[in-house]
């Protein structure tokens, strides 16, 4: 609450001098060529945003993946972004620039390969000892319980939750549903944002319910993980400096809470067949 009363009392000039000057910024650009100074301040304004999307997908991430690596892509991703914007269609150019800037990034971690089969594979062995244990228990399993039917230790099962984080992650305002037959990925199936669609709106609103119920059915410390990462923005660091555990020790309880609410959302897509 102290944090809201703070930011209410600041004075709104700032905010709004900084509204028109990014507004005389893309009036310019519109009237500049391709590589202007302008097009740069441009950059340089939404750089940001690549670090911020970068960072979210730093628990989908191997080991042996250099976040800082994605960079590049991001960029690349946000010019892109920049040069094929139109504010005619309404939306906002933030929201248009996260879905291409992760795109990129998907785009350059595909080109990597940086999920092989045998990891899907896994990920497949470990939602399917899932779904077993949950028929059984009527609840998610724990991680001590996932480990005894993999015929794991609890250290081998969070190396394993380790090595399968890219294939667990999942977009929680994502519509249900994973890869299609085809492959494809959910930011390569995205819905003009310009388009206000009424099936996609009530689709979105039915997967936001389902999730808020599944979440609450999960272990406390996961739902705090959860709640912390995705609601609060805090990034792995912090939340790990909160709970006083390790960011890989984090990424495991992630993991094991997306499995549980993919494994879910799954199992009511295929009743609702």
């Amino acid at each position: 609450m102290a944090k809201q009363s703070s930011i209410c009392a600041e004075p709104a000039v700032a905010p709004a001098r900084n509204r028109n000057q990014q507004r005389d910024l893309w009036q310019r650009y519109h009237q500049s060529e391709p590589g202007s100074a302008v097009e740069g301040a441009l950059m340089q304004r939404y750089l940001p945003l690549v670090k911020t999307v970068v960072g979210r997908l730093a628990m989908t991430l191997p080991a042996h993946v250099d976040a800082d690596d994605l960079q590049s892509a991001g960029v690349f991703g946000l010019l892109h972004a920049l040069r094929s914007f139109d504010e005619a269609n309404g939306a906002s150019f933030e929201t248009y620039a996260r879905i291409r800037i992760r795109g990129a990034i998907l785009d350059e971690l595909r080109r990597l390969d940086c999920v092989t089969r045998g990891v899907r594979d896994k990920a497949r062995k470990v939602q399917a000892a899932m779904q077993r244990l949950e028929q059984i228990h009527g609840e998610p399993p724990t991680e001590e319980q996932m480990a005894e039917a993999l015929r794991l230790s609890l250290d081998e099962y969070r190396d394993l939750l380790d090595e399968i984080r890219p294939v667990t992650f999942v977009c929680l305002d994502a519509v249900i549903g994973g890869e299609g037959e085809d492959g494809a990925e959910h930011h390569e199936s995205i819905a003009d944002s310009t388009q206000d669609d009424p099936r996609e709106t009530a689709s979105r609103r039915e997967l936001a319910r389902l999730i808020a119920a599944r979440i609450q059915q999960l272990p406390e410390m996961q739902r705090k993980v959860l709640a912390l990462y995705y609601f609060e923005d805090l990034r792995l660091r912090e939340i790990a400096e909160a709970f006083r555990l390790t960011e890989s020790r984090i990424c495991q309880i992630h993991a094991q809470a997306i499995l549980a609410i993919r494994n879910f959302l799954q199992e009511h897509q295929a009743k609702s067949i």
